[in-house]
């Protein structure tokens, strides 16, 4: 079996990776997007031309990242919705006002090294924010995701991690 290769390693940028493309009709949502790597992964995807919708806790971030990403790619179509990844309930909202399909899941927003504190259902906050809600969430859009790939021959989801743990 031949190992999957790439022309991109540790110190190529979102701009490096949509290089090229035109990514217009393309939907996307970015967790964790208003700020470092989820932000500019937001933000290349839409100077690329996709749709992209960040997927955030904190709205007022989410509108001022929005904002600096509209101005920064001209690109008009970067909406903002509320996603605590770590509440069950927003999941299902989220998922519930997502309309039409998806073609992009992009699994950045995360938490790592604070003190040890639960969510409401009584996860380590850790674990339910990187893992079990990226997992409720993309199963939510699944039928957003199978649209979305009937349009353009698949879609994706791309999960994110960190070495911070070591």
């Amino acid at each position: 079996m031949a190992l999957i290769t790439t022309q991109f390693d540790a110190h190529s940028t979102a701009d490096d990776v949509v290089r090229g493309l035109d990514l217009a009709g393309l939907r996307a949502i970015v967790t964790g997007a208003s700020s470092g790597l989820g932000m500019e992964t937001a933000r290349s995807l839409a100077r690329a031309g996709a749709s992209v919708t960040v997927a955030v806790r904190n709205i007022e971030a989410g509108h001022q990242a929005a904002r600096d990403i509209r101005e920064t790619t001209g690109n008009r179509d970067v909406a903002v919705m509320h996603l605590d990844l770590a509440d069950r309930a927003t999941i299902a909202r989220f998922v519930e006002d997502w309309r039409g399909p998806l073609h992009l899941l992009i699994n950045n927003a995360g938490i790592m090294i604070g003190p040890l504190r639960r969510s409401a259902e009584g996860w380590e906050m850790q674990f339910a924010t990187n893992h079990l809600g990226h997992f409720a969430l993309a199963l939510g859009l699944h039928g957003a995701l199978v649209e979305g790939a009937a349009q353009r021959g698949g879609a994706r989801i791309v999960a994110l991690s960190s070495s911070a743990h070591l």
